[in-house]
Order: structure tokens, then sequence, then C-alpha cells
């Protein structure tokens, strides 16, 4: 149950933003938590990796707030999250041996975070008058998921 779960959890916070999975799954492989040595994503787990992701999660964080920065449901951006939703799942996939299902798990998340986060923001945007605060509450979401998502690992 969990191979299906954790990466459709990775999936959909990669959908809110972009970059927060992969940093959490990057921490989580360098914490041990999820092994991937020996495998085509062990740089996820090396020493830097980790920090450098974390900082993209945060330059994303950012500029997600900036008044040009272009809707999440044009091609360049939902491509993105989709394969980093994608990479969730074959990391969690790849410590568990079950690399298609996490896989087809991440993307699936992916596109269900991507749309139903555009959905929400919306929403809560005219619930607030502003879209500041739906933002806000999005970031916490993403964050609270994917770390959710690891910590369920059994």
């Amino acid at each position: 149950m969990f191979t299906f779960i954790n990466p459709f959890l990775l999936g959909a916070a990669s959908g809110l933003r972009a970059f927060t999975g992969l940093a959490v799954v990057s921490w989580a492989a360098h914490l041990g938590y999820i092994h991937l040595d020996h495998t085509w994503l062990a740089f996820l787990g090396f020493a830097f990796t980790p920090y450098i992701l974390s900082l993209m999660a945060i330059g994303e964080i950012i500029n997600d707030k900036l008044p040009k920065t272009p809707s999440r449901l044009i091609p360049p951006q939902f491509i993105t999250r989709v394969v980093t939703g994608t990479l969730c799942g074959i990391a969690l996939g790849l410590s568990s041996g079950h690399v298609l299902i996490g896989a087809l798990a991440g993307a699936i998340g992916a596109v269900a975070g991507t749309l139903g986060g555009a959905q929400a923001r919306g929403f809560g945007a005219k619930l607030f008058g502003r879209d500041l605060p739906a933002a806000l509450i999005e970031d916490a979401c993403a964050i609270g998921i994917a770390i959710s998502a690891i910590a369920l690992i059994p």
C-alpha cells in the first residue's frame, strides 16, 4: 500500500512546488531514510545535493510570489512538476524495489497536485481577497505533505 501512497504524496507535493518533493527525497537519501546507494539516483544522497535542492526549492517558493511568475498550467511548468514528481516516485521505488509503481504513482500525484493546487489556490485567493495568504498555505502544504510521505515509510 505504501508503495503507491508515499510516491503519490511526493508527486502531489511536487505538483504544488516542483522542487520541494525532490529536496525532501534528497534529504531522506542523505540521512539514510531511503537507500539509493548503487542506483542511478545515488547522487540525491550525496553531501551537497540536499543543500542545492533546498536552495532551489526556497528560490521557487520566493519566485512563486512574484507577479510575473507564469501559471503552473503552462506546458513547461506542468512538465517540470510531472518530471520531478516522477523522479521522487522512482527514488522511492528504487528504495523499495517497485520502480514502475513508484514512477507511475509519482507522476499521477504530480498531475493531481498541479491541477488541484491551482484550483485550491485560486479558491483561497478569492476567499482571502488576495493571493499571498493562499500561496503561503500552499507552501506549507507542499512541505508538510513531502515530509509526511517520508515519515510514513515503514
